[in-house]
């Protein structure tokens, strides 16, 4: 009688968790994306891989950075790939893997609910689902409306066809806050085109807010119905945003380069536009180029900052520095408690908005440091670029098309990472500490 002798296996199967998952699966969309871009019928006379690798990063991560015109450079089976990358890159790849996943009738289990709520940033797995169904059917709809009110615009101007096409295209990268434009110069020709600037800044302020925000306003019909997050976050949009315009209202007045020659109706126009757009959507109707430096500072200050979590946006978020800077208040004021709103802000919340900011702060210093070995550029175009490449914004000072080969590739690991989030970042490489040991007190002086 033989004796069958039990496998030994020298290695464990790899286990990984959500937020190391979620960065495999963006990894594969943009290498996917990139080989689709590399095919000679993607572009009118072909690109080199780093350009599109470049192109496919740029449009996952709903960034807007390009080294080469997308309008000129790609065909249509080239824009529509970047259209695909940008949309699936905005609302996340596991929505569209869980659409699938319903229509096919299947059961959602455990591993992908927490994978869905690491996605979409949620504290609970409870109403994952849900969420993920009404964020798609929303984003769908505020997308199909803005595409008529555009099509209005642009059907006139250039024909059935290519008015549509156009509308779909600039739809889909506003509302996913992509600044991605089928024009060599973006916007700027709209400077002051009512129809254009009032639908594509609404757009980058509905995808910007958040999924969740817009869930909550759905289903809530009073303002004090609304979750402690959503009234934040509304209310901190609303008066970052007036700020934002008076401020390059302000300081872009009498620039020669920028508002200066045009009308007080342009002027009003542009400064609307470009206090909007800059916490991540990337469009411009000015030349960034050609701003004041302290416009520049403070658009970069919004760039790092960004919109609302669980939104198609980028930045540390927005609700993150509202709890760092009530964090600072709450400090100067000698309370022990940091309130919002009449409600207390646990300290583990604390704790990840300084963490984010933090590790946010480290990759930005990195990504400028590296860059200013590699770039013959001022300090503050390559700060410029690095934020907006973090921020996943897409403005430019004109950098961007004079990369070098080492430059390219620091700016797309800079978009990545961005994109994935510093915490889904610190969580694939830290292992979670469970120990319960309790140390006693230390002294440590600060400051």
């Amino acid at each position: 009688m033989k004796v069958e002798k039990r496998r030994t296996f020298l290695y464990e199967p790899i286990r990984l968790n959500p937020p190391q998952i979620l960065a495999l699966l963006f990894l594969v969309l943009v290498v996917a994306g990139a080989l689709l871009l590399k095919l000679p019928i993607a572009s009118e006379k072909g690109v080199s891989w780093i350009d599109a690798f470049f192109t496919a990063v740029s449009a996952a991560t709903v960034t807007g950075l390009v080294t080469v015109d997308p309008g000129s450079t790609f065909t249509l089976f080239g824009e529509i790939v970047i259209l695909f990358l940008i949309q699936v890159g905005g609302l996340g790849i596991m929505s569209f893997a869980l659409l699938v996943v319903i229509m096919l009738g299947k059961r959602i289990g455990i591993k992908q609910r927490l994978i869905m709520q690491e996605a979409l940033n949620q504290p609970s797995i409870g109403g994952v689902i849900r969420l993920v169904r009404n964020l798609l059917i929303f984003s769908l709809s505020i997308e199909a409306i803005a595409v008529v009110l555009l099509s209005f615009r642009w059907v006139p101007d250039l024909g059935w066809g290519k008015g549509i096409y156009y509308s779909i295209f600039h739809t889909i990268a506003a509302y996913n806050n992509a600044g991605f434009g089928l024009w060599p110069d973006n916007l700027v020709r709209y400077v002051g085109d009512p129809t254009v600037n009032l639908v594509i800044t609404l757009l980058i302020i509905t995808g910007g807010i958040g999924f969740t925000v817009l869930v909550d306003l759905w289903y809530s019909k009073k303002w004090k119905e609304l979750s402690l997050h959503s009234r934040i976050m509304i209310a901190s949009t609303l008066i970052v945003n007036i700020v934002s315009i008076l401020v390059f209202y302000t300081f872009e007045y009498n620039n020669p380069l920028t508002l200066g020659p045009l009308s007080w109706g342009e002027k009003m126009w542009a400064a609307y536009f470009q206090g909007i757009s800059p916490r991540t959507a990337g469009f411009n109707t000015i030349d960034i180029g050609g701003m004041r430096q302290d416009s520049l500072l403070f658009m970069i200050m919004l760039m790092f900052i960004g919109a609302g979590s669980a939104s198609t946006g980028g930045g540390i978020k927005l609700t993150t520095f509202i709890v760092i800077i009530f964090a600072v208040i709450t400090f100067l004021r000698g309370k022990n408690e940091v309130t919002v709103l009449k409600r207390t802000i646990r300290s583990g919340i604390i704790l990840r908005a300084l963490a984010i900011a933090t590790i946010s702060m480290l990759l930005v210093f990195t990504g400028v440091m590296f860059l200013a070995m590699t770039e013959k550029a001022p300090f503050l175009t390559i700060l410029f670029e690095v934020v907006s490449a973090f921020g996943t914004v897409g403005l430019t000072m004109g950098l961007t098309f004079k990369l070098t080969l080492f430059g390219k590739i620091i700016i797309i690991c800079v978009m990545f990472l961005g994109k994935i989030g510093p915490l889904t970042l610190a969580f694939s490489i830290a292992r979670p500490d469970k120990s319960n040991i309790r140390y006693p007190d230390g002294e440590l002086f600060t400051g």
